[in-house]
C-alpha cells in the first residue's frame, strides 16, 4: 500500500467517521427515478445502498417507473398523457404500469440478491420486503380532466414499515396503492416517497433524479458561475417555490423541490435532490459535509449557541490545525476547560464547525473576541458572520461599548465587518500586559454603540 494512499486515506476516513456514527440507526427514504434504472445505474445504486445499510442505516427504497411505463405504452401504440404533472392513467396505462412495476421489482430484487460480486459489498445479503403499505384514493376530476386510475396517497401503514425495518430488511415500494375495495391506483413516486417519509418521520428523504440539484440562481442553468446550492434553508426554499411556475415535468426546478419542502414541513429533518448521473452520489451526499446535490433543511438544525463542557473535544480538534500553522495562539486543554463558558460555537449535524471566545474587560467597557475559527469545510458559508453576530450580542448584554480582536492573518475579513485598526497601546491595561510584541498582532476594534 503506497505512502500516498496512506497520507490521503487516513484524513479522509477521519472526516467521514463522524457521519458514519451520526447516521447509525437513522431511517432514510430513498426515491430512485425510473430514468436512473433506464440509464443502467441500478447495479451501482444497489451497491451503495447495501453499503449504507451495512453501516446501520434503515432504508425504504421507492422506485419510479415513468420511462418504463411510457415504453410499454408506445409498444402498444399509445402515447403517454399528462396533466398538472400527473399521468392520466386509463385502462391501457394501468396495465402498462402494473407490467412495468412487476418487471422493475424483479430487477431490483435480483440486484440485491446476487451478493453484489466484484464490489466492496461482495457476499453481502440484503433482505428486501415489499407489501401493501399504501392505501390510495383516486385523483378524480381536476379542472375538467378525469385522471381515471391515477391516485393519491390516502394512508401509509407506518407501523408495518417500521416493524419491517426493525427486522433488518430494506423496504421496497412501488408507486402503487390500493383502495379498501381492492381497486389499484397508479401513484407518483415522488408523492409515495414524501408521504412515507413524513408518516414514519424519516431522518432523510433523498431523491435520486435527472437534475443535479437547485442552482444558486434558479432562473439560470447550472454552470461554473451558477453552481448548485448545496444547502437551502426551508424558509428560502418556500420563498423560491412561490416564485416558480407549477411543475409539469421532472426537469422543472419546482418538481422535486415542492416535495422536499412538503417533507420538511411534515417533520422530516432533511430532504435532498441528487443527480443519478454522478457515480456514488448517495455516498457523497451522506458522508461528505458539502455533499453533491441540494439539501433542504430547517435552519433551526444548525445551532449557534454557547459552548458546553461536552464541546471541548470538538473545539480542540477544530482549532488545532490553526494553532499548528501559527494562525492562532496555542491554548491548552486546561485553558479551554477553564474558559469553556466564554466560547460560542456553530454546531451542524452534531459537529463543531466554528468557535469564538469572548473575554470581557469591564473596567474598559470592552471585550476581546478570541480563538475565532471556522472549519475549512464550511468557510464561505456565513459561519464567521454568525459567530461575530452572537459575540456582539453577548458583549452588548454585558453593557460593553466595543469588542476587539488580535490577528496576524485575517485583518481584512474583520475590517470588512466594521472593525478599525488601532495601536496596541489602545488595549486595556490588563490585556496590554499579555500582548506579545514579537508576534506583532494587529489590533482591530469595533464599536457597538
Amino acid at each position: 500500500m503506497s505512502a500516498v494512499f496512506n497520507f490521503t486515506f487516513v484524513p479522509w476516513f477521519r472526516s467521514v467517521a463522524p457521519y458514519i456514527h451520526m447516521h447509525r440507526g437513522k431511517t432514510f427514504v430513498v426515491a430512485v427515478a425510473g430514468e436512473a434504472i433506464a440509464a443502467g445505474k441500478l447495479q451501482a445504486i444497489a451497491q451503495d445502498l447495501a453499503l449504507i445499510q451495512s453501516m446501520g442505516v434503515k432504508i425504504v427504497l421507492v422506485h419510479g417507473f415513468r420511462p418504463q411505463v411510457n415504453e410499454q405504452l408506445r409498444a402498444k401504440g399509445h402515447e403517454p398523457r399528462y396533466s398538472h404533472g400527473i399521468r392520466i392513467t386509463d385502462e391501457v396505462a394501468l396495465d402498462c404500469a402494473q407490467e412495468a412495476a412487476g418487471q422493475l421489482r424483479y430487477e431490483i430484487e435480483a440486484a440485491f440478491s446476487q451478493g453484489l460480486p466484484n464490489t466492496p459489498m461482495a457476499g453481502s445479503t440484503v433482505r428486501m420486503i415489499s407489501g401493501n403499505f399504501i392505501t390510495a384514493r383516486p385523483v378524480g376530476v381536476v379542472d375538467g380532466v378525469d385522471f381515471q386510475h391515477s391516485g393519491l396517497v390516502r394512508k401509509v401503514d407506518a407501523a408495518g414499515i417500521r416493524r419491517t425495518l426493525d427486522f433488518g430488511a430494506m423496504v421496497l415500494m412501488s408507486p402503487f396503492g390500493f383502495s379498501p375495495t381492492g381497486e389499484a391506483f397508479n401513484l407518483t413516486m415522488e408523492e409515495v416517497a414524501t408521504s412515507v417519509a413524513v408518516s414514519i418521520q424519516a431522518d432523510k428523504l433523498i431523491f435520486l433524479t435527472e437534475i443535479p440539484g437547485i442552482a444558486m440562481d434558479a432562473t439560470r442553468p447550472v454552470d461554473d458561475e451558477n453552481p448548485i446550492d448545496t444547502e437551502l434553508p426551508l424558509d428560502a426554499a418556500k420563498k423560491l417555490l412561490a416564485t416558480l411556475p407549477a411543475a409539469q415535468q421532472p426537469t422543472d426546478t419546482s418538481f422535486y423541490l415542492q416535495h422536499c419542502v412538503k417533507a420538511c414541513e411534515g417533520g422530516v429533518e432533511r430532504s435532498h435532490i441528487l443527480p443519478f448521473s454522478v457515480d456514488g452520489a448517495l455516498l457523497l451526499e451522506i458522508y461528505v459535509h458539502d455533499g453533491i446535490g441540494t439539501m433542504v433543511v430547517d435552519e433551526k438544525l444548525e445551532s449557534v449557541r454557547e459552548a458546553e463542557v461536552d464541546d471541548i473535544g470538538g473545539i480542540l480538534q477544530l482549532i488545532e490545525p490553526f494553532e499548528r500553522d501559527g494562525t492562532l495562539v496555542k491554548r491548552s486543554r486546561t485553558e479551554i476547560e477553564r474558559d469553556i463558558h466564554q466560547y460560542t460555537v456553530v454546531e451542524h449535524d452534531g459537529v463543531i464547525f466554528g468557535c469564538a471566545a469572548l473575554y470581557p474587560y469591564p473596567e474598559a467597557k470592552t471585550a476581546e473576541m478570541a480563538a475565532v475559527t471556522v472549519s475549512p469545510q464550511s468557510q464561505g458559508q456565513g459561519d464567521g458572520e454568525k459567530l461575530l453576530k452572537r459575540i456582539e450580542l453577548r458583549a452588548r448584554a454585558l453593557g460593553l461599548d466595543s469588542i476587539f480582536v488580535l490577528t496576524t492573518r485575517t485583518m481584512h475579513w474583520f475590517i470588512k465587518r466594521g472593525f478599525q485598526q488601532v495601536s496596541p497601546d489602545w488595549l486595556p491595561e490588563a490585556r496590554k500586559k499579555k500582548y506579545n510584541w514579537d508576534r506583532k498582532s494587529q489590533v482591530l476594534v469595533k464599536k457597538l454603540k
